[in-house]
């Protein structure tokens, strides 16, 4: 039986950057003890009040557009190593909030072809779902 759990948790990049990966909540999804500066979220039921932007990435799928990708997620690195207070989400919290964690993982220096496997021990064992995310991760190259 499958059990859905909810994240709402400060991920430390391995540069120490910290990243609020979340999950959406149908019941309350804006509720938190503090609004976050800005989010970034990877599926369209996100209607937050606070600022935010979308990236248009399907469900168990990848970005059709990888360059986006890594931009947006290097400006909310940048917004973070500022000192604003980020998260980034999707629906489930895991396929694809995972995945971009992944990348922000390189993106923070570590090395891409460990980078799932640093996400699931440091935010969730259930992070990245597919292969083809996997393989999206480990095809970059370090740093970006």
């Amino acid at each position: 039986m499958y059990r859905r759990h909810l994240h709402r948790d400060v991920v430390r990049l391995p540069d120490g950057t910290p990243v609020t990966a979340v999950s959406f909540d149908p019941d309350d999804p804006y509720s938190r003890a503090q609004d976050p500066d800005f989010g970034l979220y990877l599926d369209h039921r996100w209607q937050p009040p606070w600022e935010h932007d979308r990236l248009s990435w399907p469900d168990f799928g990848l970005p059709d557009d990888s360059a986006a990708v890594l931009g947006k997620l290097r400006s909310l690195m940048d917004q973070a190593r500022h000192g604003e207070q980020v998260e980034i989400g999707c629906l489930g919290g895991h396929g694809r909030t995972g995945t971009a964690l992944a990348v922000l993982a390189v993106l923070a220096g570590h090395p891409a072809a460990d980078a799932v496997a640093w996400v699931r021990i440091h935010y969730c064992p259930m992070a990245v779902e597919t292969a083809e995310q996997e393989a999206y991760v480990e095809s970059l190259t370090d740093a970006g």
